[in-house]
């Protein structure tokens, strides 16, 4: 076909033919029988409507971002930064060669730029948990101590050591490696460094009681194969000690086995400064966390909930919360309760209340734990919600509020049965927490039943929901190459243009401060149809610009604060202040394993002023505005965002 022929096609479909060099694909592709100069033609056309202007204003459009090749991390973590730029937190990245050298990785990328720098990982972050403090640090803890090894992997036989201390006026500090001896001479290693306290003691004279302090650490025989292993609970001498420390530290140990041993987590703390770009560290955690949940707090504080500890089991309900004026975890025994792993978590508008939608990731069993519910802060109690379709399918489910937080309506969107199960759900499901009697209901299907959604709010009240796999961890090549805009006024569902990379597990997804939305990552277990060929990590980047950015020109914001209190109205100016329609703050995002219980919208209340500026009133309640930085965008009659400016709210 000639050149000026194929100019014709494309003038007709009112696109540039630049678009044309972006799309030359092999006519093998497209069917064998068709001729390759009018299968190239077919495709050429296809490609030039997908960035046409009909449709890319009515579907959005995605577009491919590769970084060099020195700057590539395993995005396992993503954090909007008051900065304007995004944290990708790798950590060791979920390969164990990594771990083993030490190698752990965070990028800081800029969007608006493209330029992406890495900065120096004290620990492994990775499968830790985050969350934004009011002076715009991102509080991250927990982490990996121990990679996971399957039946058949473990070659020494291992298992968890209670190290007891009788001692109430000395605690001690232990090395990585310390060895515990057991009655029958057997030796087991620590495999982390460790602290005893002191014991606790209580009264005095004749009414004096002394409570042993107990640490767990993980130990591993020091001869491989079963010679390691005994079912036969001991008390076991810890080498190195003077006598009158063996008579006070000795550890306790039950069974010593060859099985599976999962993720062993850490207690390592670090808040990330966005301004300087580095991890400063604070006070560790009083539990090793692996997959825990960090949720923010109306008075600025974060309560961590969940995980795997330093032996690899679930924890049972420790809870402990962060103050960032003493940097130091405290823990809550009042508290106690029992969550799966990553568990979504949010601040309702009631002090003392957090919601659980019973989205969670990966750890934990079936039978517990899995029921969405109020959790009351004050006594403890947890009221659960009825309604939630297909309830057996919340693990790698996505969760977010739907609408400004005022409403108090949320959503939680697909997931999976528990652990490596090929079960998935195509449900959407909103629940109204303002109701007298909360429960779910049925909202729209997605096209297709879904584990790992992200779920992103936008601007203008729409959400993104996007990537995702049919099967557990992409499994069968079953990476879902679609996005859809859910409407939570019309409980509706649009179909969006198909993104290019699959995302997965290991995937998020966040909304930038010009109103595009990136999305990172992705892990599939393997890559091709028979599960025969191990998938590398995606390391590609993809910006989705939605629909309404084709709507014409965004509306700007001349000027505004860029602090403000709880309760102010605030002057905002804008050349087209006439047009505008609603004002919003969006909390940047903090996501990972499709959990994100940072992000939410705030509406403001709009003021129109004499002299042709705008008032923005800020609600006064905390549980609503928790104190940090927030994008504030304002949106047109067409339903346009401006680009977002930030504004610290205190």
């Amino acid at each position: 076909m000639k050149p000026r022929r194929i100019d014709r096609i494309l003038r007709a479909l009112n696109v540039r033919r630049r678009t044309v060099t972006l799309v030359a694909v092999p006519a093998i592709l497209l069917g064998v029988n068709v001729p390759p100069a009018l299968a190239w033609v077919s495709e050429a056309r296809h490609e030039a409507y997908l960035h046409s202007e009909e449709y890319v204003a009515a579907h959005g459009r995605w577009d491919v971002v590769e970084l060099p090749a020195d700057v590539r991390v395993n995005a396992i973590h993503a954090a909007m930064l008051p900065t304007g730029k995004i944290l990708l937190v790798a950590g060791s990245g979920n390969d164990e060669k990594q771990f083993d050298a030490g190698t752990f990785s965070t990028l800081v990328y800029d969007p608006a730029t493209g330029e992406a720098n890495k900065v120096d990982t004290p620990s492994d972050l990775f499968c830790g948990g985050h969350a934004f403090l009011p002076d715009g640090k991102l509080l991250v803890a927990g982490g990996t101590q121990r990679y996971e090894k399957l039946d058949g992997q473990v070659t020494r036989a291992a298992g968890a050591m209670r190290v007891r201390n009788e001692n109430p006026d000395a605690g001690r500090d232990f090395a990585k490696g310390t060895a515990f001896l057991s009655p029958d001479g057997r030796t087991y290693l620590a495999d982390a460094a460790f602290t005893v306290p002191p014991a606790v003691k209580k009264g005095e004279g004749a009414d004096t009681t002394v409570t042993a302090s107990e640490t767990i650490v993980f130990v591993e025989s020091d001869q491989e194969g079963h010679g390691g292993m005994t079912d036969a609970p001991a008390q076991y001498s810890v080498a190195g000690l003077d006598p009158a420390e063996a008579k006070n530290i000795y550890g306790m140990g039950a069974q010593m086995t060859m099985a599976k041993q999962d993720f062993q987590g850490i207690a390592d703390t670090y808040e990330f400064d966005p301004f300087a770009e580095k991890y400063v560290r604070v006070g560790d955690m009083t539990q090793k966390r692996w997959y825990p949940t960090l949720t923010g707090l109306p008075d600025g504080q974060v309560i961590a909930v969940s995980g795997l500890d330093g032996t690899g089991q679930i924890l049972p309900g420790q809870n402990e919360v962060y103050d960032p004026a003493t940097k130091r975890w405290t823990d809550r025994p009042d508290l106690f309760r029992y969550f799966p792993t990553y568990p979504a978590i949010f601040q309702t508008g009631r002090e003392g209340t957090l919601f659980y939608s019973g989205s969670n990731a990966g750890y934990g069993p079936a039978d517990a734990g899995r029921q969405p519910g109020f959790w009351n802060l004050g006594d403890n109690s947890f009221l659960p919600v009825p309604g939630l379709r297909d309830p057996d399918e919340t693990e790698t489910s996505g969760s977010a509020w739907a609408g400004p937080v005022q409403d108090q309506k949320m959503i939680v969107v697909g997931g999976g049965g528990v652990g490596e199960s090929p079960k998935a759900t195509a449900r959407i499901d909103a629940i109204d927490l303002k109701a007298p009697q909360p429960a779910f209901t049925p909202g729209p299907d997605l096209r297709t039943p879904t584990r790992y959604p992200n779920v992103v709010q936008l601007p203008d009240d729409n959400m993104l929901i996007t990537g995702g796999s049919r099967d557990y961890r992409g499994k069968g090549a079953s990476d879902i190459l679609q996005a859809s805009l859910y409407t939570p006024s019309t409980n509706k569902l649009t179909d969006m243009a198909d993104p290019a990379v699959g995302r997965d597990y290991h995937a998020e997804a966040l909304l930038l401060p010009n109103g595009q939305v990136l999305t990172a990552g992705g892990n599939s277990l393997f890559k091709n149809v028979d599960n025969t060929k191990p998938a590398p990590f995606e390391q590609r980047l993809e910006i989705f610009t939605p629909p309404y950015l084709f709507h014409g020109p965004q509306p700007t914001i001349a000027t505004a604060p860029t602090e403000a209190k709880l309760g102010d109205t605030v002057p905002v100016t804008s050349p087209e202040a006439a047009n505008i329609a609603t004002a919003r703050l969006i909390r940047p995002s903090a996501v990972t394993h499709a959990t994100d219980i940072e992000q939410r919208s705030v509406a403001l209340d709009i003021a129109r002023n004499p002299d042709g500026s705008l008032g923005l009133r800020v609600p006064g309640e905390a549980t609503m505005v928790p104190p940090g930085y927030y994008m504030l965008f304002l949106v047109d009659k067409n339903g346009t965002p401006s680009t977002a400016k930030w504004v610290h709210v205190t």
